[in-house]
């Protein structure tokens, strides 16, 4: 019956300040009704998942995170490195892909993955 996902949203403490950092940072172009949509590519898949209250994969006072998929991570750390953005957790690769982790303004963790 669910034929996808129609959005994820949550309330910011600076919606201003917030706005210009996803813009600046993941290069989101943040519209005037304060989001953006991102259509899915070919090939990209969105994950569902649920994770045990006390589970250590992202801080437990961080009730979601965000998992943005990229196309090419080396090419998303060197922008992040030329824009001053700390990485939170090092590139690390798995069966899964290769992830790293940074940090919003507001301090939620984000994760950036390459398939």
């Amino acid at each position: 019956m669910i034929k996808g996902f129609g959005g994820l949203f949550w309330r910011t403490k600076n919606l201003d300040a917030t706005k210009k950092w996803y813009s600046e940072v993941l290069k989101l172009e943040i519209n005037s009704w304060n989001g953006t949509v991102i259509k899915a590519e070919a090939g990209n898949e969105t994950i569902f998942s649920f994770f045990a209250e006390d589970d250590s994969y992202f801080p437990t006072e961080q009730q979601v995170m965000l998992n943005f998929q990229v196309h090419n991570l080396d090419e998303m750390i060197t922008h992040l490195e030329m824009i001053g953005v700390p990485l939170a957790k090092n590139k690390e690769s798995s069966e899964y892909g290769k992830f790293v982790w940074i940090k919003d303004p507001e301090g939620r963790l984000i994760e950036l993955w390459e398939k």
